[in-house]
């Protein structure tokens, strides 16, 4: 590697450090100041990438590779790609967000609470810059510890249940994937011919994808895989523990798991399962689109059903999300670009959908629509924030939304216009329970529970202008976004095509 320090290293010690100090810090503001510096420096060094971004030319301030288990064939290797680099720049801009936007809220035990949040942006970070398949599920593992804890302790009446719920689902991902990393390791090497056929296995991101198996091992190893991706985004199916752990979960740690972890998901079938398994791919991706627009009108439905407030963006965030799956299985250009810079966008938007539903139940007690009605008159600047990003929500144009979902429709409407045509109810829907939202909690008359109500404090306006402030930026501007991903979205087409 030569003596130089790496972003990859930064990107990985300095949430771990920040950990380290919070576990050890004796109040909730030095705790809390700890969190917040350290994510502004991991926003720097994120922001920083973006100036080194010739592979070619800067390959060592990008990658780090050090022998981890040697006769495994096991690196720790990390780097960061085009995607990568997108995906921690997402990852680098949430964290302060939520940390500032939440600084009013009083946790307990707050020590450990903003240690392991920082411990939970170190996963994540890893997990997007990992170049090593058995790297990537230690991160894997890493960001995901953490948050069984943050909901298990900090969560809500019914935390035990819906933590429990949230772990089965996803150490059952986890160990499907884990039986699908060792066998693609052991049909990786290249082959000698001193002392017979010598065959060096590796966990390397190249030698899994130029592992030797046939389109059969493919099509049932594409299942493993895809189920671990699918529970974490997640889609239909596989989506049930979402509505209940958004809904228990601390709301900054249910900001975290829909605006950043969902998109572990999505970066797993674009970096390890569609490269790998080409022929997997080709075999199920009608099925895919299918139960990604399935999710879609069904997340939707029961959205406009609900009277919980967390509850209908949680089933949201599911709608978005399999609208992103189809249009990456729909495998053509557009429509991959437009879900990468959907993958994006989303966790801006949602963030910011979260950051005020915080507000409303710190200052109310209350997660029902029906308890609320006629916060614009009391609260007329956080209504102002809210309905900007609710407009983006919906891919209102001039907003960031509106790109990607425009992308990623047409793509559809290339591979099938009957998938676009069904997964364009969404768009109607969306529409439909997101104004209703609205109406009902900020308009009409105040009640006992709203009359009280404050307008939102300066770091909260701070926060939520900076949101607002990129969703026109890149609706109005959304190139440097495509200039970024554009590589990624044309080696993964090679790769699977």
């Amino acid at each position: 590697m030569g003596n130089y320090f790496t972003f990859p290293d930064l990107l990985i010690w300095l949430p771990l450090l920040a950990g380290f100090f919070c576990f050890f810090a004796k109040e909730e503001k030095s705790a809390r100041l700890t969190a917040i510096v350290f994510s502004l420096l991991i926003l720097g060094v994120s922001i920083a990438t973006l100036f080194f971004t010739n592979d070619t030319k800067y390959l060592n301030y990008n990658n780090v590779n050090y022998i981890w288990l040697k006769y495994l064939g096991a690196n720790y290797y990390i780097g960061l790609d085009s995607t990568g680099r997108m995906l921690t720049l997402l990852t680098a801009t949430v964290f302060p967000l939520i940390l500032i936007a939440t600084s009013k809220t009083t946790i307990k035990n707050a020590a450990s609470y903003f240690g392991l949040i920082m411990l939970t942006q170190a996963g994540l970070m890893g997990v997007f810059m990992a170049l090593d398949a058995l790297t990537f599920y230690f991160f894997w593992e890493l960001a995901l510890i953490p948050v069984y804890f943050l909901c298990s302790k900090w969560g809500g009446e019914s935390r035990i249940q819906a933590t429990f719920k949230f772990f089965v689902y996803t150490f059952a991902g986890s160990l499907l994937m884990l039986i699908g990393i060792i066998y693609v390791y052991l049909h990786t090497g290249t082959k000698g011919f001193e002392d017979g056929v010598i065959v060096n296995h590796s966990f390397s991101l190249v030698s899994f994808y130029n592992a030797n198996l046939s389109a059969t091992e493919q099509n049932w190893l594409f299942v493993l895989f895809f189920i671990a991706f699918a529970i974490k985004m997640p889609i239909f199916p596989f989506h049930t523990w979402q509505p209940d752990a958004y809904d228990q979960s601390p709301t900054s740690v249910t900001m975290i798991l829909s605006g950043v972890m969902v998109k572990m998901g999505l970066f797993g079938l674009l970096r390890w399962l569609m490269p790998v398994f080409p022929s997997g791919v080709i075999h199920y991706k009608n099925i895919v689109i299918i139960l990604s627009i399935i999710g879609v009108v069904y997340a939707s439905c029961i959205a406009m059903m609900q009277d919980n407030i967390k509850k209908l963006i949680a089933y949201s965030s599911i709608a978005h999300i399999g609208l992103m799956c189809a249009a990456i299985f729909a495998m053509n250009q557009i429509a991959v670009q437009g879900a990468l810079i959907q993958m994006f966008n989303h966790g801006i938007n949602i963030v910011g959908m979260w950051i005020v539903v915080e507000i409303i139940e710190r200052q109310t007690g209350v997660k029902k629509i029906s308890q609320l009605s006629g916060l614009a008159s009391t609260a007329p600047v956080l209504t102002i924030f809210l309905v900007i990003i609710a407009f983006a929500n919906i891919a209102l144009p001039l907003t960031n939304a509106f790109t990607g979902e425009f992308l990623m429709f047409s793509g559809l409407y290339n591979n099938n216009k009957w998938f676009a045509a069904i997964a364009g109810l969404g768009i109607i829907l969306s529409a439909v329970y997101t104004l209703n939202m609205i109406q009902k909690v900020f308009f009409g008359s105040t009640n006992a529970v709203t009359a009280e109500v404050k307008d939102i404090s300066l770091n909260e306006k701070i926060v939520l202008m900076i949101i607002v402030g990129i969703i026109f930026f890149i609706g109005v501007y959304p190139q440097p976004l495509i200039e970024l991903t554009k590589d990624a979205v044309n080696n993964l087409l090679v790769r699977v095509k």
